[in-house]
């Protein structure tokens, strides 16, 4: 029985874009049946960090005092880089305001989960890489309200305090909740965490298929350009953090890290914050960003992981020449 739930949990987080594409298409071309679900958004994203909580514990924050510079430029590069790298974008490709406020809110918003996936795959560091974002989603009630009314406030308005009500109750709750749980019922947590990743499947389905849904009437007239401006943003994204690691002196293990750490968003709180705070086509760049960092994302991490590898049989077979 558990072979078979474990099997069907793999099928489907790793056919991930499959479903939410699939589920993107349904809802442009019969909209009316997902509307509805927009109501539920808040809280598919509230489970999803929730879920995030159950994997937290105590040693994700040890490096806050073991290598506290590491974990500091994590974070100050993380809510400098795509924020600005967004406001760029716009400018440069003169968005409409309401998608440049919508691809400037998943500048400001934290890293997102899967980040720490794509580190561990990439053979980069993986604990550096789940201390920063741990501490980016729970200070983002902090600074992605207020960075985000700075930057776009002049030509949209924003109610920062509404934001960061928002943030604490679909964020920092759930996640604090979630480790809550995993304090005092670590063993019952360990017999879900297999079906977890299902949780995050389908809350990202309801939530992306439901903002295109609202939203389908005006994106034929802006889907190519947010698409060109997010793409930018993501890769522009990935490889602004990874140099700036680097600029700051760290080695190219940990530079990885800090690489999806930048350019891998929580695409899923950006997309209930624009459908709760901003008019529906805002929700666009946002889920766009939520399918391009699932597909930049590995391509990039299977690169670094391969040439890991191959670093790793040059040196076995020196070593075996030696003997």
């Amino acid at each position: 029985m558990l072979e078979k739930l474990g099997s069907m949990v793999k099928f489907i987080t790793r056919y991930f874009s499959v479903w939410i594409i699939l589920g993107v298409i349904a809802a442009y071309y019969n909209p009316e049946p997902f509307k509805p679900l927009s109501q539920y958004v808040p809280y598919c994203i509230m489970a999803v960090m929730l879920s995030m909580g159950l994997t937290v514990s105590i040693n994700d924050f040890k490096l806050v005092f073991s290598r506290p510079k590491d974990v500091f430029w994590g974070i100050v590069l993380r809510y400098i880089i795509m924020p600005f790298i967004a406001l760029f974008l716009t400018k440069a490709l003169s968005l409409p305001p309401v998608l440049a406020a919508g691809l400037i809110l998943v500048g400001c918003c934290p890293s997102g989960v899967a980040s720490n996936v794509m580190t561990f795959l990439a053979k980069g560091d993986t604990a550096l890489s789940i201390t920063v974002s741990t501490i980016n989603t729970i200070i983002a009630p902090l600074i992605t309200p207020f960075m985000f009314a700075f930057l776009v406030g002049s030509f949209v308005p924003v109610d920062a305090e509404k934001i960061l009500l928002d943030i604490l109750k679909i964020v920092l709750v759930p996640v604090f909740l979630g480790a809550v749980i995993r304090g005092v019922a670590s063993d019952f947590v360990d017999r879900i965490m297999p079906v977890i990743p299902i949780v995050s499947v389908i809350a990202i389905f309801i939530t992306t298929s439901s903002g295109f849904a609202l939203s389908a009437g005006s994106l034929a007239q802006v889907a190519v350009i947010s698409i060109i401006a997010v793409f930018l943003h993501n890769i522009l994204g990935l490889t602004t953090g990874y140099w700036a690691a680097r600029a700051v002196g760290m080695p190219h293990f940990k530079a990885k890290a800090i690489c999806f750490e930048i350019g891998m968003e929580n695409g899923g709180l950006a997309m209930a914050l624009a459908l709760a705070h901003l008019a529906p086509l805002a929700f666009i760049p946002a889920a766009i960003f939520n399918l391009a960092h699932n597909l930049t994302g590995p391509l990039l991490a299977s690169y670094w992981r391969e040439q890991e590898e191959k670093k790793e049989l040059a040196m076995a077979q020196a070593g075996s020449t030696r003997q």
